[in-house]
């Protein structure tokens, strides 16, 4: 609601104090900045400000504040304008200098067509479209742009225009999360420190393929290897359990890269109930989880190939792994060890003189025995490790696999 407020009728100043008083809980506002002004002007000329008393300017000052809303440094701009020229001048709108705009809004839509159709390239290469796309392909359009300078191509860009309909794309933003250590992991010649990784068996027509999980330990490189359809919670986390448990020794460390399968609240909490430690790959060591990536290619993509498996096929292929493949891997199939060694100019290389399987590699280890998981013994491991000779194992693991690779193609 708009009052019209007449305060001809207060010509003293105590009236002034009074109404400033009466009215602290109220707020008065002028319609325009004119109307103000020439308000202001007509009060100060009322009571004589320029030659009142101080006490009295200090409470004509308040009643103004009050009525026009005005700050008090606003407030006392104007009095002191009022004081030197008795008047208060309503300031003239005037034309201010502006530098002439060159790149227009048309130029800016043929900047964000070309930097939609290229994905946003650098300045460099975006100012040598332009020229191209008007000394090689004759388009007019493009007269003004061709000339842009690189660091004013960046300016259009955060215009209100470009915002509005560009295609942006800005770089992966980085996740610091405080689940698992990043470090790599320190065996010191112990069994139990597992590397993981997975492996994606390929797109085909927006359909996922199925995931390989491999796991292997540092120092004897027994291997699990499972499958699952789906890399999400409900998949992962069982299979990782069981996975986890098939190992004949004690685990201590479990490593895997940053990504958020394995570096997450519900592998945390799993990892602590077995009293694991959990660790993750720095920024920058490509190497932290070499082995794994190693085994990957070696055994994961050699058996599997690189083509796309439907997910439905996950839970064959994981039965295949827990029948035969795991089996063949630990206890029949030889894997390379290497053995450090320092040449004369005091470099470090790796000699890969011994092969032997990952369960003989275990046993050969200190006080093996010492890390066996409870329940668990050799000559128990040993029984199942003599039941059948390398090439039978090896041959059945190859007709299992032969019938599995059929059913991808019946169906």
């Amino acid at each position: 609601m708009n009052l019209t407020m007449n305060d001809s009728h207060l010509v003293r100043v105590e009236q002034l104090e009074s109404f400033v008083e009466s009215s602290s809980d109220m707020q008065f506002v002028g319609k325009t900045r004119k109307e103000k002004y020439v308000w202001l002007e007509k009060l100060l000329q009322r009571f004589f400000y320029k030659v009142a008393r101080k006490k009295n300017k200090s409470i004509i000052k308040k009643y103004a504040m009050k009525m026009t809303g005005y700050s008090d440094a606003q407030m006392t701009r104007l009095l002191f304008e009022y004081c030197k020229t008795k008047h208060i001048y309503v300031p003239s709108t005037v034309n201010r200098s502006r530098f002439e705009t060159r790149y227009t809004k048309s130029d800016i839509a043929r900047l964000i067509e070309t930097d939609n159709v290229h994905s946003r390239l650098s300045g460099k290469a975006t100012k040598e479209i332009f020229r191209r796309l008007h000394e090689v392909f004759q388009d007019e359009r493009y007269v003004r742009l061709k000339e842009i300078s690189v660091s004013h191509l960046y300016n259009l860009r955060e215009t209100r225009q470009y915002i509005s309909h560009a295609s942006t794309f800005t770089k992966t933003s980085s996740v610091r999360s405080q689940i698992g250590e990043r470090r790599k992991p320190r065996p010191e010649g112990k069994p139990g420190y597992i590397r993981v990784d997975s492996v994606h068996q390929g797109d085909f027509d927006k359909e996922k393929g199925v995931y390989h999980i491999n796991l292997v330990d540092e120092v004897t490189q027994f291997e699990i290897v499972c499958c699952v359809e789906k890399i999400s919670e409900a998949f992962l986390l069982p299979v990782l359990e069981e996975a986890l448990w098939s190992f004949p020794f004690v685990l201590h460390a479990f490593h895997s890269d940053n990504g958020s399968e394995y570096i997450n609240h519900r592998v945390s909490e799993m990892l602590n109930k077995m009293f694991v430690e959990q660790t993750k790959s720095r920024a920058r060591h490509s190497n932290d989880n070499a082995l794994a990536e190693t085994k990957n290619g070696s055994v994961i993509r050699k058996h599997m190939g690189y083509g796309h498996i439907q997910k439905q096929f996950a839970k064959d292929i994981h039965i295949f792994y827990q029948t035969h493949f795991n089996a063949y891997l630990n206890f029949h199939r030889p894997s390379g060890y290497a053995t450090v060694i320092t040449n004369e100019k005091g470099k470090q290389q790796k000699i890969y003189n011994l092969y032997e399987t990952p369960y003989e590699h275990f046993k050969k280890i200190p006080d093996a025995k010492t890390h066996l998981r409870h329940g668990i013994s050799f000559a128990q491991l040993d029984t199942f490790a003599l039941a059948m000779d390398d090439n039978t194992c090896a041959k059945l693991m190859k007709e299992a696999k032969k019938i599995l690779f059929k059913t991808f193609h019946t169906h």
